[in-house]
């Protein structure tokens, strides 16, 4: 019982740093947060083991179900990291393109190639 408890506890405070994110410095520091906190609710996931009271078992649907928010919480952070992950790639293409534009062109103007021997 106490192990779930302490489940519960640590699923809560990852679904409080999902919802407080705020700047992309922050972000990282969340993120490692996050990631010590799952690593940390791991290891107490190891100790459950069967049978189940009645308030272990309630307190496990409310487990899954913050499990199914911070689950969503996490989706749209993983996608708003890879689109600015895109974004920064197409700003650096653009930025080497203005630096040098000439780079990709692969054209042959004024070449004459004498395809007769």
């Amino acid at each position: 019982m106490e192990t779930l408890k302490k489940i519960y506890q640590i699923t809560i405070e990852i679904n409080k740093l999902l919802e407080g994110q705020d700047t992309t410095i922050e972000r990282q520091q969340m993120i490692e947060q996050i990631s010590s906190l799952i690593e940390k609710r791991g290891e107490y996931l190891q100790f459950i083991q069967p049978p189940y009271t009645e308030s272990e078992k309630t307190i496990g649907r409310e487990i899954v179900q913050l499990n199914k928010k911070m689950e969503a919480k996490m989706n749209a952070l993983f996608t708003e990291l890879k689109q600015e992950m895109q974004q920064m790639k197409q700003q650096r293409k653009s930025t080497q393109s203005y630096i040098n534009p000439y780079r990709d062109v692969q054209t042959m103007d004024g070449m004459f190639m004498d395809k007769k021997k």
